[in-house]
């Protein structure tokens, strides 16, 4: 369980990095008397569910590390 939990929590963290990339380029700005207005095009979806992914990850992980002290 615990490789499956590292695994997990890396491709959730190589999803949130690509992701977020994506969801940052896709921002347009404009400027209104003087003042810069930024908005988002972006899906943030990919990165709310890589988020997830990776605390998933991160759960599996340590509740392996739990189990086997217990054992």
């Amino acid at each position: 369980m615990k490789t499956v939990g590292i695994i997990l929590t890396i491709i959730g963290i190589i999803g949130i990095l690509v992701f977020g990339i994506q969801a940052i380029n896709n921002t347009d700005s404009f400027t209104i008397f003087g003042v810069d207005i930024a908005v988002s095009q972006a899906d943030w979806t990919p990165v709310i569910i890589s988020f997830v992914v990776t605390v998933v990850g991160l759960a599996v992980t340590f509740a392996g590390k739990r189990t086997t002290a217990i054992n």
